[in-house]
């Protein structure tokens, strides 16, 4: 186990170096923000490489990579390509140890323009914050490892010991489909001893937080059909069940009266959590006054350590052209949150299970496009943990605090599969207000220049650290 240094070198040049550089990683972050690299199927798949031609240029910009490639791979040993990603490495010196940084520059689809106050890929700067499609999730994250390792190299003049593995992927936000493939394929240079993973977010815009527990994904595509050809409502209603009746009906089942989930076999993990009242709920959330919070038990056991389901989607005839028919066929998209403790698959086949159980009027359902991610407990114990809490406090000012997160990262559980002897640390540039996946998404500058000095101040002490 490498040894921890007595503090933390250059601590002042770098605070200096990053002040520096901060201009300079803003533009660029604008310039990334500006490419609309959604992975999801159905946008230009083009505009994300073109998003990875620009972080490949940005990490060769660095001078300090050996190796740099963007790669492509089939997905689960299909003919269909992956989108790309960008390995860059430099390898280990003296026995210093290696830290992979990740992070992804696929993003969201921005959904309807009206509901954004500027235009989703053009980054806009209002205040503190910077408005646009990806500022926050998660180019941000790829701009705080550019940022960071521009600082130390400017400040070691590239003298560096500490091994270095850039990974920035292509795919994230549509089911990092490609990834296990990736890792196969490229284990013995993605292989670190520290990996960062920029992906998450902190406490509040005072607080920086490191994230040790996530929950899963289940997502996929639910058709339910009734009829074979579309009637008239007039005529047929009242007797024959439409498929948007049905679906009502069987996507009811999936809650209880109080909003939590009431699908059997779907379970919760056992954690305390902080303080956390409604009103910070409401703040937070925009939940409106009249509304209600759902679920039971701590609002933060709710959102870290119980499991969700939300519909995200529907295909349905929009008002614009709804006529006075009974539709047939409706299909909608399910969106669960798996609790730690529970594989994603388990949660699944429950999941399935319940709605096989409860199909209304004998209509018939189909699922499709799934995608499965487990969720993870980070273990906090190591000595990469105690570097990171402390460099954060450090840069924030702010001792630092670990928390949950009910989002999901599901190629994390990938990643401890291939190394299960590296360290995980999860952090982000994300806070409260970033609504990310949302319109209006945005990114705290004052928050992204403090992740930036957080980051370059732990590679500075991993470059300082010997092997006992």
């Amino acid at each position: 186990m490498p040894a921890t240094p007595p503090s933390t070198p250059f601590a002042d040049e770098l605070r200096e170096a990053v002040a520096a550089g901060f201009p300079l990683a803003v533009a660029d972050l604008s310039r990334l923000v500006r490419i609309p690299s959604v992975s999801w199927d159905g946008f230009d798949p083009e505009q994300v490489g073109a998003s990875a031609e620009a972080v490949r240029a940005l990490a060769a910009d660095t001078g300090v990579f050996d190796d740099i490639d963007i790669v492509q791979v089939p997905i689960g040993g299909g003919s269909k390509l992956g989108l790309p990603a960008i390995i860059a490495t430099r390898a280990a010196r003296n026995g210093r140890p290696t830290i992979l940084l990740y992070a992804h520059h696929d993003v969201q689809p921005p959904g309807e323009d009206e509901h954004w106050d500027s235009v989703p890929f053009e980054p806009t700067l209002r205040g503190d914050r910077l408005y646009g499609r990806g500022a926050a999730d998660d180019k941000a994250g790829v701009m705080t490892h550019i940022a960071a390792i521009r600082s130390l190299v400017a400040v070691t003049e590239d003298d560096l010991d500490v091994g270095l593995v850039l990974f920035i992927e292509g795919e994230e936000e549509f089911g990092s489909r490609s990834l296990p493939e990736i890792l196969r394929r490229y284990r013995s240079r993605i292989a670190s001893d520290v990996i960062v993973v920029a992906d998450s977010g902190n406490w509040d815009l005072d607080t920086p937080a490191l994230t040790i527990a996530l929950r899963g994904a289940v997502a996929f595509n639910l058709r339910i059909t009734t009829l074979a050809h579309a009637s008239h409502s007039g005529m047929m209603g009242g007797a024959v069940p439409d498929a948007p009746m049905a679906a009502i009906e069987l996507l009811a089942t999936l809650w209880k009266k109080d909003g939590s989930v009431a699908v059997e076999g779907l379970t919760s993990h056992d954690e305390e959590t902080p303080k956390y009242g409604e009103n910070k709920l409401r703040e937070e959330s925009g939940l409106l006054d009249g509304v209600s919070p759902i679920g039971a038990g701590a609002i933060l056991s709710r959102l870290w350590y119980q499991p969700s389901i939300t519909v995200t989607g529907m295909d349905i005839p929009n008002i614009r052209n709804a006529s006075n028919t009974l539709v047939p066929s409706v299909r909608v998209r399910i969106s669960a949150r798996v609790a730690p403790g529970q594989t994603a698959q388990d949660a699944f086949t429950a999941i399935e299970a319940h709605l096989l159980r409860h199909v209304p009027f004998g209509a018939e359902i189909s699922i499709e496009d799934l995608d499965l991610g487990n969720p993870f407990l980070v273990d906090s114990t190591g000595w990469a943990a105690s570097d990171a809490l402390e460099t954060m406090g450090e840069a924030w000012g702010t001792e630092a605090v670990e928390i949950g997160a009910g989002g999901s990262i599901p190629f994390i559980a990938d990643l401890v599969e291939m190394f299960p002897a590296a360290q995980i640390l999860i952090t982000g540039v994300e806070d409260p207000d970033s609504r990310a996946h949302s319109p209006n998404e945005s990114l705290h500058l004052p928050t992204l220049r403090r992740a930036i000095l957080s980051e370059a101040l732990l590679l500075a002490r991993l470059n300082g650290r010997s092997g006992e």
